[in-house]
């Protein structure tokens, strides 16, 4: 067995496992859905799935990545055979899909933080999205952003993507704070309190917002798309999963939950949630930006905060999403790492060119990637480590202090629960993504 690169630090794999985690889906998507879903309802939803589904996925990640200590398609042949390798491949491809056009919208977030710092907040926050989420200048900040993320990746994973790590988490944490803290001070911040720690149950149980709340637990934590995998693949042999699992979760969700204490009291101060409603793209670029206008020198400061947060989010997940593709032609073409990112890298740019020269594509593509490859990729990998895998338990429990009996918990839950689940999102989640494939190709 060749050498393979590990974590400096436990803290360093932290860092980076909860920046996969931690990205725009946090302060982009989470806030969109709770304002759309009803408050404090979808939360308490979004925090019960992450629990029932996300955490158990997760640490199977983790489990199959530290054991194989290889990438998704040999960790998958290595424990499962040949008959599992194609379930590896959709891992590589779900995060070549999403990092395509996931940095389109993280170059727009670079664009917006560095004209929020030289020129300020636009006052049309409207024409201005319309102006540059698409055509060339979407295309030019895409691949500049790409440039950065392989230039990361082709350090390696302790000198480039856990120096990084490092540095970005604790910067994020410290921005998204911030707002909250300055958010708090604003005239009829409380309103936007009440709304988003209301618990009000009555629509909680619609299916919409429970394959909502399913769907972004999924999302949130960077499953099924290999990169936790590939990231525990780097890991020495006695780690505490169960401890990493937790602390990662945990994590994940208090800064989706601190993102949701620095959006709504902007929100309903300023007066803008229907704004808000109309889409998630038009509540990070346009309705924001219009309250961060409307704010005067303050709202610049603001904007410049929290569109740097944005780009900190945005790296560290993508950083994450292209280490995934390295790893795979490292570890099953042989090829050296600055080759695998150099062609990685240029291939996933090629791709999302299409996203960012036209943004119904960029949604075609996100809907496919979220409502499709994501969660057949978790059913897959829960059906896998559930029912085909020989003695998971006796695996994950390696360097850890957990009972086995709890294991044998976690083991049930993907049997049964994790595909339930999983299965009831697909279920009504895919035919009104088909459809819209079909419309797009259809369409003249």
């Amino acid at each position: 067995m060749t050498n393979r690169e590990q974590w400096s630090s436990n803290l360093g794999f932290l860092a980076a496992a909860v920046g996969s985690a931690v990205g725009l889906g946090n302060m982009w998507r989470f806030s969109y859905l709770t304002a759309e879903k009803g408050g404090a309802a979808f939360v308490a939803l979004y925090l019960f799935f992450t629990l029932a589904i996300g955490l158990p996925v997760m640490l199977a990640e983790l489990t199959l990545g530290r054991g194989a200590k290889k990438s998704p398609i040999l960790a998958l042949t290595h424990f499962g055979g040949e008959r599992w390798r194609s379930l590896g491949w959709l891992f590589v491809l779900t995060g070549f899909v999403i990092l395509s056009y996931y940095s389109v919208i993280a170059g727009w977030t670079i664009r917006y933080a560095a004209e929020a710092i030289f020129l300020g907040v636009p006052l049309n926050p409207g024409s201005k999205f319309s102006e540059i989420s698409q055509g060339s200048d979407a295309f030019i900040y895409h691949v500049f952003f790409m440039a950065i993320v392989m230039g990361i990746v082709v350090r390696g994973v302790s000198r480039g993507i856990e120096r990084v790590s490092i540095v970005a988490m604790p910067l994020l944490f410290l921005f998204v704070c911030s707002i909250a803290i300055y958010a708090a001070t604003l005239e009829g911040a409380g309103a936007g309190y009440l709304y988003y720690l209301n618990a009000d149950f009555a629509n909680a149980f619609a299916i919409d917002v429970v394959v909502s709340a399913a769907g972004q637990a999924f999302f949130s934590l960077s499953l099924g798309m290999g990169a936790i995998m590939t990231f525990a693949s780097y890991l020495p042999p006695k780690s505490d999963l169960p401890r990493e699992t937790v602390m990662i979760g945990g994590l994940d969700f208090g800064i989706a939950f601190l993102a949701g204490l620095m959006v709504f009291p902007i929100i309903f101060a300023l007066g803008i949630q229907a704004d808000v409603g109309e889409s998630t793209l038009g509540a990070l670029f346009v309705a924001l930006p219009k309250a961060f206008a409307a704010m005067g020198g303050a709202g610049r400061v603001v904007a410049i905060f929290f569109f740097s947060a944005l780009v900190v989010g945005a790296l560290t997940s993508a950083i994450s999403l292209l280490e995934v593709v390295v790893s795979a032609a490292v570890d099953g073409l042989n090829w050296s790492r600055k080759r695998s990112v150099w062609v990685a890298g240029t291939s996933i740019a090629f791709l999302g060119s299409f996203a960012a020269w036209n943004i119904e594509v960029l949604d075609l593509m996100d809907q496919v990637a979220n409502n499709l490859l994501l969660l057949v990729g978790g059913l897959a990998l829960s059906i896998f480590v559930g029912w085909s895998m020989r003695d998971p338990v006796s695996e994950v429990q390696i360097g850890s202090q957990i009972s086995r009996p709890a294991m044998v918990v976690w083991h049930q839950l993907l049997r049964w629960a994790v595909p339930v689940v999983l299965l009831f999102v697909l279920w009504h989640s895919v035919p009104s993504t088909l459809v819209n494939v079909w419309n797009f190709l259809s369409d003249p």
